[in-house]
């Protein structure tokens, strides 16, 4: 059998990437790169699962500024954070959403998954905390160094059924010192996940925070499905 790829598709006046398994029961969305092509994260996820699902991948032209919840100066290199995280969540609820269910056919009753890499990783948290659309959420390599993230998720806990952390067993070791702080932040993160009680895990993959970028990315969404019964299964 060939392998799942994602084609690309104009969606809510972006070009995503869209990959279609069978009729879908599940909806996967993903932040990207403009310049990802997922060309090995889809193969790796439909080898990790027989369910069907709709993988929209959309992109994120300003990285720091449209992933970002809130202001905060520079971390590495010059480019200080923005706040248009507000924004892209708009539109991905008011704009993305409605547009795929509508085109191709996925129920309103399809739970959602949102996960996304380093800061698309934080942006799934924080949209998983602001608002109720997303069954579970997936957070591989999240910067959740971030400046003020720690007293946020204090105060705002995820309202997703299941979460699923991921991080670098490299990636603590940086000699940036907010960086560094990553290791600590990511196990506080599973922590309040667990006080929750809600569905968790953190998984710890070899290498830093630039290897197996794929190979993550389609480990958490896999074990996100695997947390969500399909229609008609007992919880």
């Amino acid at each position: 059998m060939p392998d799942l790829l994602p084609a690309a598709e104009a969606l809510a006046e972006k070009r995503c990437l869209v990959t279609l398994r069978n009729q879908p029961d599940i909806l996967l969305l993903q932040p990207i790169d403009a310049r990802d092509t997922l060309s090995q994260e889809i193969p790796l996820l439909a080898a990790q699962t027989t369910r069907s699902f709709l993988h929209v991948a959309f992109p994120v032209e300003a990285w720091n500024v449209d992933l970002s919840p809130w202001d905060a100066p520079p971390v590495f290199g010059k480019e200080a954070f923005g706040h248009g995280a507000a924004d892209t969540l708009d539109w991905l609820r008011m704009r993305l959403m409605p547009e795929v269910r509508a085109k191709y056919a996925i129920s309103p009753d399809a739970p959602v998954i949102l996960g996304g890499y380093s800061l698309a990783g934080l942006f799934s948290l924080w949209s998983a905390a602001k608002v109720d659309n997303f069954a579970a959420v997936a957070a591989m390599s999240p910067s959740v160094w971030f400046p003020g993230w720690a007293d946020y998720a204090d105060a705002h806990p995820v309202l997703a059924r299941a979460a699923y952390l991921s991080l670098g067993d490299r990636e603590e070791r940086s000699r940036n010192p907010v960086l560094a702080t990553v290791g600590e932040a990511v196990r506080q993160q599973d922590a309040r996940h667990e006080r929750q009680g809600i569905r968790h895990i953190l998984r710890w993959h070899p290498g830093n925070h630039f290897q197996g970028v794929e190979v993550r990315c389609a480990a958490g969404f896999a074990w996100c499905m695997a947390q969500l019964k399909r229609k008609g299964e007992n919880v």
